[in-house]
């Protein structure tokens, strides 16, 4: 039994080896790379994305998928930049009219899924078409953002001494991450998730309420995605309906990069953090590279996710074999 615990850390404690390697080779190769600051942008550039990869955590731990993260990311963002600068809301009355609009419609898919047996793959399809298709009917153009009270708050940080100082939007993402990490393992809500992931008929044997577990997943999926929107658009201090293109794909490429199994029920959100980690490190060893096209990070990328890919499909076979044997 101790053992098949221990391969459970497998994939996240993989994912934490390759992040340091890259990071200290990264650091060894260019000067300053060690710089405070440069870790520091590693959260703000890619915050948006950690927010929305939590939520892909959840989704994935309970055996499902969503490919309507990137339009719902584009549609908060373009609906709050609408309201704030066409409409002249303020924007404490916008964040929370963004964050419903994502949660409705991740409970309306998560709805669709139960309650009519769809898969997950088709309904968050049509959710990202219709997402994005909104997005764009609300503005086909990028919309800035200059109210006075969004540009202090996008500009406001937490000074930590040295001239570094640690931004709004940083915090934001530390603090979703804090409450996505103890709603998941310290929760009744987080247990089922991973319950459900392991086998959906044997958590239904055991009382565990699988249809509202799984509304409540794609439903806060929904919220973190709007967050990640809201995020987005005080990291550029614009909304644009094409933002988020192939989000999803990236916020799934970091969940799996760490460590969170496709199938569902095994993996951490620490493991999703530093998969978000490990992207920004390959994004700015690029940019001090110089003379490398942005492109080599889908590439690199896609490397480490073919490569965590087989490292599950290895450990699942090797643990089946365990408890085949351990059953004769």
């Amino acid at each position: 039994m101790k053992r098949g615990i221990d391969r459970k850390y497998i994939p996240v404690a993989c994912t934490i080896c390759v992040a340091a390697l890259l990071y200290v080779a990264a650091g060894l190769s260019y000067k300053g790379f060690f710089a405070p600051q440069v870790f520091i942008n590693f959260l703000i550039d890619n915050a948006f994305l950690g927010i929305v990869a939590m939520g892909m955590t959840f989704v994935i731990l309970s055996g499902g998928i969503d490919l309507s993260v990137g339009s719902v990311v584009a549609l908060t963002g373009v609906l709050t930049a609408c309201l704030v600068e066409k409409l002249m809301w303020h924007p404490l009355a916008v964040f929370p009219v963004a964050l419903l609009c994502g949660s409705l419609l991740g409970f309306g898919m998560g709805c669709i899924i139960h309650f009519f047996k769809s898969p997950p793959f088709i309904v968050t399809l049509a959710g990202m078409i219709f997402a994005r298709g909104m997005a764009n009917v609300i503005s086909l153009e990028s919309i800035p953002i200059y109210h006075p009270f969004f540009v202090n708050i996008t500009s406001w940080g937490i000074p930590l001494g040295n001239g570094i100082i640690l931004p709004s939007i940083v915090l934001m993402y530390l603090g979703a991450f804090g409450c996505a990490l103890y709603i998941a393992h310290y929760t009744k809500f987080g247990r089922n998730v991973y319950a459900i992931g392991g086998s959906e008929q044997s958590a239904r044997l055991m009382g565990v309420p699988v249809g509202r577990t799984k509304i409540a997943v794609y439903t806060l999926n929904g919220f973190l995605s709007a967050l990640g929107g809201i995020v987005l658009t005080m990291y550029t201090s614009a909304g644009y309906g094409l933002a988020g293109e192939g989000l999803e794909l990236d916020a799934i490429a970091c969940v799996v990069i760490g460590g969170t199994l496709l199938s569902g029920g095994v993996g951490y959100l620490a493991g999703t953090f530093v998969g978000v980690l490990i992207m920004g490190i390959i994004q700015t060893f690029i940019i001090f590279k110089g003379t490398l096209s942005s492109w080599w990070t889908k590439i690199a990328i896609g490397i480490l996710l073919f490569i965590f890919i087989v490292l599950q499909r290895a450990l699942l076979h090797f643990s089946q074999r365990s408890r085949h044997s351990r059953g004769n």
